[in-house]
């Protein structure tokens, strides 16, 4: 045969394998339906985030992290309750996974070059018991780089391998079967795309010019998900989440479509958890889109006012940062699709951030004089283009100016002057002690506790209608679709299984078309910092495995 192994995909989890089979002297064909300029895929688009358990970035914060209450925290989080079928293997992947984060994950990607910023942050907070959904402490760790910084180390080697000859890459190959043979997978076949020069994330031709055929002993579907098919997303919307949005923005480009999930379905694989999904209640619509309906999350501090569509604010604990999921599920159950954030000019200043490598051009270009700018005064330049550019925004000096402005922007009418203000003051006069009974102030304070909230991303708690701390602003959130929980079913050596639960020969899986190991590591939810880790453990496992399963 031409080539050892035929890995699909050319993301960060195919990235990872392909350099792990090619560092084992083993020829790689790396095949993708888009064009060069998206090498990497989504993770260039990253901010960066990856899970570290007691870790010197933690300890040096004064965060005292272990494998115990990281793995405490995640049981809560994921809730396995089809630990007899669909998540068997996801467990086993989860516990695998926190050992890794909490051991020789950072080592690894330190000798490739990967750095981290010294603050570390606190993503999913939960809000609830111990036992409960949320990170117990800060363990969001941002590369220094972002997303391109954690892909560069792999992007290098493969790069290596394809210069030595030991892999080669075709971009435009769109792969529409895998090929089979006495039960084993021995190779793919589909069409080749017409060439394009779309620029990465944008959306590139799938007029085929012509077809191909390649043999190997072993292939390695690491292809994604499903976020950027929102009919799909809609199909397995579960009813726990309430009804599925009839708007969504979207957090990935087109091509996260979900193909290779069903032609591997087809050959055999078995989709497991497929109700499983992530995607974020914080979205605006990008003023400067890569692809169409593009979406930004923004990363919020713990002190906006959340209300929804009609202007009543969210119950305990749904507040900004802490449970996405259970958030979702309160948004949905409205029967509107978006919800409101309302801050003032302080709170923007020291607690928005923006997901996405784009829109952290200073922590991107590894310039560390554009990030010591965050201390200045003023929104960070990429919030403040949205503030000024972005269609969901309102400011204003007086609430009820803010108000007509928000009821403009819907042209629903559903929000009531009488009914915000009352909330408002009602929250304000907790300010005044630095004890109360709103939960959400209480969480304030309690964040600040903790010295990098402190620093750089919880303003101190003060009243929303004291003009000193104006002017006020108004976001309206809409829901971006982002990530699969669920995926092809993979035990500890990413391979893939049948409905019997045996390996199908030669078939692996990696990355989110995995669920990023076992066919669904999260369970129900994540704890953050764990979809660009799933990608590089998963990747890792599969290459490694494939590297000495075959001759």
């Amino acid at each position: 045969m031409e080539f050892d192994v035929i890995v699909v995909g050319a993301g960060l989890s195919g990235l990872v394998a392909t350099a792990e089979i090619a560092d084992s002297g083993k020829k790689v064909l790396l095949l993708d339906q888009e064009p060069e300029a998206s090498f990497g895929g989504q993770a260039w688009w990253s901010f960066g985030g990856l899970f570290l358990v007691d870790s010197p970035e933690q300890r040096r914060l004064g965060i005292k992290d272990s494998k115990e209450l990281a793995w405490q925290d995640w049981l809560g989080t994921a809730g396995f309750d089809r630990e007899d079928d669909e998540d068997y293997w996801a467990r086993r992947w989860a516990e695998a996974y926190v050992e890794f984060a909490a051991g020789e994950k950072r080592q690894w990607l330190y000798d490739m070059g990967v750095r981290f910023f010294p603050v570390v942050g606190w993503a999913e907070r939960g809000g609830y018991l111990a036992e409960g959904h949320g990170n117990s402490v800060p363990r969001f760790h941002i590369v220094w780089g972002t997303g391109p910084g954690i892909v560069a180390p792999f992007e290098k080697r493969v790069l290596e391998h394809i210069r030595n000859g030991m892999v080669v890459y075709k971009p435009r190959h769109q792969v529409d079967h895998l090929i089979q043979e006495s039960g084993a997978i021995i190779g793919v076949s589909g069409s080749i795309l017409a060439p394009s020069s779309a620029a990465r994330g944008e959306a590139s031709s799938k007029e085929a010019i012509g077809t191909f055929e390649y043999r190997g002993q072993a292939v390695l579907i690491s292809s994604g998900g499903i976020g950027g098919n929102h009919d799909l997303v809609r199909r397995n919307w579960p009813s726990r989440l309430g009804t599925p949005p009839k708007k969504m923005l979207s957090g990935v480009p087109a091509h996260v479509d979900g193909r290779m999930l069903g032609i591997t379905e087809k050959a055999g694989g078995r989709l497991v958890n497929r109700d499983r999904m992530w995607h974020y209640t914080e979205g605006i619509k990008n003023w400067n889109s890569v692809w169409n309906n593009h979406g930004i999350r923004i990363l919020p501090g713990p002190s906006s006012i959340w209300l929804d569509a009609r202007g009543q604010r969210f119950p305990t604990p749904n507040f900004p940062g802490f449970d996405t999921l259970g958030t979702l599920e309160t948004i949905q159950k409205t029967g509107h699709d978006y919800s409101w954030f309302i801050l003032t000019q302080k709170i923007i200043e020291k607690e928005f951030a923006l997901s996405g490598s784009e829109q952290n051009p200073d922590l991107t270009g590894k310039s560390i004089r554009k990030v010591l700018k965050r201390a200045l005064p003023g929104a960070p330049e990429p919030v403040q283009a949205f503030m000024d550019k972005g269609e969901d925004f309102i400011i204003a000096n007086r609430l009820d100016d803010l108000v007509n402005g928000m009821n403009k922007l819907t042209g629903e009418n559903l929000l009531i002057l009488e009914d915000i203000e009352r909330q408002i003051i009602a929250r304000d006069r907790e300010i005044e002690n630095t004890f109360t009974k709103d939960l959400q102030i209480t969480a304030i304070r309690g964040a600040r506790n903790y010295i990098g909230d402190k620093l750089i991303r919880v303003a101190p708690p003060h009243k929303l209608l004291d003009p000193k701390n104006g002017p006020l602003i108004a976001v309206r959130l809409r829901i971006v679709s982002r990530k699969t929980l669920g995926g092809l079913q993979t035990d500890l050596s990413g391979r893939v299984l049948n409905l019997e639960g045996d390996a199908i020969q030669g078939l692996y899986a990696a990355g989110e078309a995995s669920g990023f190991g076992g066919g669904g590591v999260h369970g129900y939810r994540s704890l953050e910092g764990t979809f660009l880790g799933g990608c590089l453990f998963s990747g890792r496992i599969a290459g490694r495995a494939i590297a000495m399963d075959i001759d």
